[in-house]
């Protein structure tokens, strides 16, 4: 087998068909998601909400009729028309209000689409390790299988004992064992798989990962462009702005609401016409309402702050450890690995090498090829960490 070499690239590879697979599990999940579905439409209402918000108030419409003793019928009555308003300043500063909160309802769709998706892309990398593991126990388990008719063989010649075909019979039987568990491991991952796809079955046998890269920039250039698009982050700073944005609002409530109608009065002789002029002044509430929206601004700019730190703590672990598990990886060397494992198969076939020696050695190169994969899964895991937000 030819050794595997890690491209450390800023763009994606190029990804063979078996990779893309991947790929169009991700775009499936993103429409078929039932979270998302929800999302999608809950944030369709809120925007709907949010832009009421700025509406003006609903006409009021009064009507009273009155009576008087000697008259018949109604003796008078009193319509009344009027409608209330704010002033001009408190519906532009309530309108930029309310396009930052769709920005913030925006970002919070992308940062749960991300979520899901990072999810899924870690559920498919589990598909690509067990369908290797899976591919490595068959090796082994051919390899045991051909072994064990070669001393079948060589017992009934008398040029080998009981003891070498049960040797391999529980080899076999260990290969049988841990096929059984990863078995159930990928059926568990697959499930997983089709219930963020809405619990529509998803079909997975790819053996390649759709590869991220990691650029060769130092981990501060690299945490600083990362932390740039991270939405979780543009999602905090946003509420921030929101907040900031509603103390002024809040500060402009002090300005008093006006109201404006029609009003006609009739008798049974007359009636006259005339408009009404009004106002509310919010001298009592308002400055409650502004040390309110003060606290919940300090506590976004807090939560930002710390949303700050923990990414950026994150970003430099994921970074650390994607570099750590490519240094254990290029340590491996595959093609001597499995190398060694053809001479050592030669060497038993020869009669050179006993079968308690062969599994003494072969063993070690297994769980070692075994060892590879898992660090192979892992850095993959960081890297799409690290680039979740480009999902």
């Amino acid at each position: 087998m030819k050794k595997i070499y890690i491209f450390l690239l800023l763009a994606p590879l190029s990804l063979s068909m078996s990779a893309q697979q991947t790929y169009d599990i991700l775009r499936d999940i993103e429409q078929n998601n039932m979270q998302l579905q929800a999302l999608r439409k809950n944030n369709e209402a809120a925007v709907l909400e949010v832009k009421s918000q700025n509406a003006l108030e609903n006409t009021s419409v009064e009507y009273s009729p009155f009576f008087r003793r000697g008259v018949d019928g109604i003796a008078s009555s009193e319509l009344v028309v009027k409608q209330g308003f704010d002033f001009p300043t408190l519906y532009a500063a309530r309108n930029k209000s309310g396009r930052l909160q769709q920005e913030a309802l925006d970002l919070q769709y992308l940062t749960a689409r991300r979520d899901i998706l990072l999810e899924a892309k870690l559920k498919c990398h589990d598909m690509v390790y067990f369908n290797k593991v899976e591919e490595l126990l068959q090796q082994r388990k051919k390899n045991a299988e051909e072994l064990l008719a070669l001393y079948n063989k060589r017992l009934e010649e008398g040029d080998a004992t009981i003891i070498d075909v049960n040797k391999i019979k529980m080899d076999r039987m260990n290969i049988e064992k841990e096929t059984a568990e990863m078995e159930a491991e990928r059926m568990a991952s697959l499930q997983a798989l089709a219930t963020l796809n809405g619990n529509h079955p998803v079909a997975f046998n790819s053996k390649e990962y759709a590869h991220t890269a990691i650029s060769e920039d130092t981990p501060e250039e690299l945490a600083e462009r990362i932390m740039e698009t991270d939405y979780m982050l543009q999602q905090n700073e946003t509420a921030a702005r929101v907040s900031e944005q509603e103390v002024k609002v809040t500060k402009q409530n002090w300005i008093p609401k006006f109201e404006v109608g029609y009003r006609r009065n009739t008798d049974v002789e007359a009636s006259s016409n005339g408009f009404m002029v009004g106002a509310s002044l919010p001298i009592f509430s308002n400055a409650r309402n502004v040390k309110i929206a003060k606290a919940k601004q300090a506590g976004a700019q807090l939560e930002l702050d710390n949303a700050k730190i923990e990414t950026e703590n994150q970003i430099y672990a994921l970074i650390y450890q994607a570099q750590n598990m490519r240094a254990v990886m290029e340590a491996y060397d595959i093609e001597l690995m499995y190398n060694t494992l053809d001479m050592l198969r030669t060497a038993v076939e020869a009669g050179e090498l006993s079968i308690i020696d062969y599994y003494g050695e072969a063993d070690s190169i297994y769980r070692n090829l075994h060892s590879y994969l898992d660090v192979e899964r892992a850095y993959q895991n960081a890297l799409a960490e690290l680039y979740k937000n480009e999902l």
